[in-house]
């Protein structure tokens, strides 16, 4: 598996973040008229950073590792532009327009993935 994971590399973890971010903004989306419901993001950046460092040894197992995340999960509030009075923090339009964002992102990593899995692909078959 680990010469699978060197082919693809890191675009798969990549697609795995970017399908956990739009389901968090589909989230948003759907509780948009929940009173008291708090808008969440992923922060994509850092957990994919995180994700790559995962592999960064100690000389004791009793040590911790760093950086040190509040939240590995990488998931955070977002602050509104306008508060709303339900204390409501979705703002329509801004997650309709992250999650489009996002949606094209998700895209371009499963175009590159096709691409990197059909070269794969043909240099086992000799073509």
């Amino acid at each position: 598996m680990n010469m699978l994971d060197n082919a693809l590399g890191v675009h798969a973890q990549a697609l795995g973040l970017r399908s956990k971010r739009m389901e968090l903004l589909a989230r948003n989306i759907a509780n948009a008229d929940t009173p008291h419901y708090k808008a969440k993001d992923l922060d994509f950046a850092s957990v994919l950073k995180q994700t790559q460092d995962a592999t960064l040894n100690t000389t004791n197992n009793q040590h911790m590792r760093l950086p040190m995340e509040e939240n590995p999960s990488g998931e955070k509030y977002r602050v509104p532009f306008n508060a709303a009075f339900d204390g409501n923090t979705v703002e329509m339009n801004v997650e309709q327009a992250k999650f489009g964002q996002v949606a094209a992102d998700y895209q371009t990593t499963l175009n590159i993935l096709e691409n990197r899995v059909s070269g794969i692909r043909r240099a086992l078959r000799g073509d």
